[in-house]
């Protein structure tokens, strides 16, 4: 077949890719490059015997999925770019793979499949290391200025309530260490929370990067690290799934900074002592998230508000955290670029419900 383009055929042979062309006409394999022995280390001239093994050591949560991208090009999808899948070697170990196929029509009749597919093993264990750092950073980061910022607020209330006291002794040099206390321990708290609401402010001016994501296990990692710091939070956290995989098609590190501005956000209005739940749903056609709390609420009349940017609804937290105004705004905005949609319900010292439902792949 590709004797009349010889420098294609050099070239193929060369690549560290697979190549290959199928017929889905007559369900045969035309053409595989030197490739296809290193990557999937099998022979290509046993690509008929070897296939069925290989379609059994697929991952069983990538089956399903991989099915449905393959009868999409059947039914005429032309075009299928970054499909991922995982294979389960008889080591023991996985392999990820990922293939780009293209569907056309050669001659009348004749429908070929044609693409290329690689092995992403080690790029999919760097990114999995980086959303581990990256959820560990985001959750230590509200962990720490809570922590930190609880102990300055209250020691900025007692060095007012000490400077009203020490009025009748007409001190200056004390009034002023006083002052310096207090005014040092309000700019403490305000850079921390600066810090951290910087970090989640940047992440709505990247482009979007979704990829297919088990976002229970996701979540697990997350409600992991609040749960290591319940005795210094005084809150209780939980996670509430069926304990299966949910995959669902997300940029898991906005989506992920999302999850833990809601958490956050339920810190700082929760008391001590509180509750914060997150639950994963699979419904028919949705993902359902949902973070609930038993804190103080929000009262009626900011809830129209709550979404809008630099809203008139932001209150001091609990301790006295101080909000920018557009954290809500943000966490919709990236809700949306994933065409899901956000949604709460709450009542004074009755606590709060948020709702994102996400689209099904």
């Amino acid at each position: 077949m590709f004797s009349s383009v010889p420098h294609f055929q050099r070239l193929a042979e060369k690549t560290n890719q697979v190549f290959f062309v199928y017929s889905l006409t007559a369900k045969q394999m035309l053409y595989l490059n030197e490739a296809y022995e290193k990557v999937l280390r099998c022979r290509r001239g046993r690509i008929e015997e070897d296939l069925p093994e290989l379609i059994a050591s697929l991952h069983p949560d990538d089956f399903l999925y991989l099915r449905g991208c393959y009868k999409q090009l059947l039914k005429g999808e032309e075009l299928m770019e970054g499909i991922e899948f995982r294979l389960q070697r008889d080591d023991a170990s996985v392999q990820w793979l990922c293939v780009t196929a293209h569907r056309t029509e050669e001659t009348p009749g004749q429908v070929l499949l044609t693409g290329f597919l690689h092995d992403i093993t080690g790029y999919k264990e760097y990114m999995e290391n980086a959303h581990r750092y990256n959820m560990k950073k985001n959750s230590t980061l509200e962990i720490l200025s809570h922590d930190l910022a609880g102990p300055l607020s209250f020691m900025q209330g007692l060095a007012t309530r000490l400077e009203e006291k020490m009025v009748q002794y007409n001190d200056p040099t004390i009034n002023e260490l006083i002052r310096i206390i207090g005014v040092t321990c309000g700019e403490s708290v305000d850079l921390i929370r600066d810090f951290v609401n910087q970090e989640f402010l940047d992440s709505v001016n990247v482009d979007l990067k979704k990829e297919r994501v088990d976002l229970a296990e996701r979540l697990r990692i997350l409600i992991g690290n609040y749960q290591e710091s319940e005795q210094n939070i005084a809150k209780k956290f939980r996670l509430l799934t069926c304990g299966a995989p949910v995959y669902v098609g997300l940029d898991s590190m906005k989506f992920m900074q999302v999850m833990n501005n809601l958490i956050s956000n339920a810190i700082k209005f929760t008391p001590d002592g509180g509750h914060i739940d997150v639950r994963l749903e699979e419904q028919p056609k949705a993902i359902l998230v949902t973070v609930a709390d038993d804190g103080i609420g929000i009262p009626a009349e900011f809830q129209s508000v709550l979404f809008e940017k630099f809203t008139k609804a932001r209150r001091p937290g609990l301790r006295g955290e101080k909000s920018t105004g557009l954290g809500m705004s943000i966490i919709k905005t990236i809700v949306e670029l994933h065409q899901g949609r956000i949604w709460f319900e709450s009542a004074e010292n009755r606590g709060s419900t948020f709702y994102i439902e996400l689209p099904k792949e």
